[in-house]
């Protein structure tokens, strides 16, 4: 009879693959449910405003490039 022995490394290599396979699955699962929910027109698709935020004017730009000559 043989035993096999499972060192602390092992196990917590063994624990984060688990970990790490169960947030895959539910980060995929989620995206694939937004885009077949998006597909029957369920839901509107998200617009990504990121740069809303930024007010830069050109002549905001020019007065820098001038003042760095």
């Amino acid at each position: 009879m043989h035993f096999l022995y499972f060192d602390p490394g092992l196990g917590a290599m063994i624990i984060q693959a688990v970990v790490a396979a169960v947030a895959g699955v539910i980060i995929f699962s989620k995206n694939l449910m937004y885009k077949i929910k998006l597909f029957l027109g369920i839901t509107k698709p998200q617009e990504d405003d990121l740069f809303d935020d930024i007010n830069i004017e050109d002549s905001d730009i020019e007065n820098k490039k001038s003042s760095d000559d």
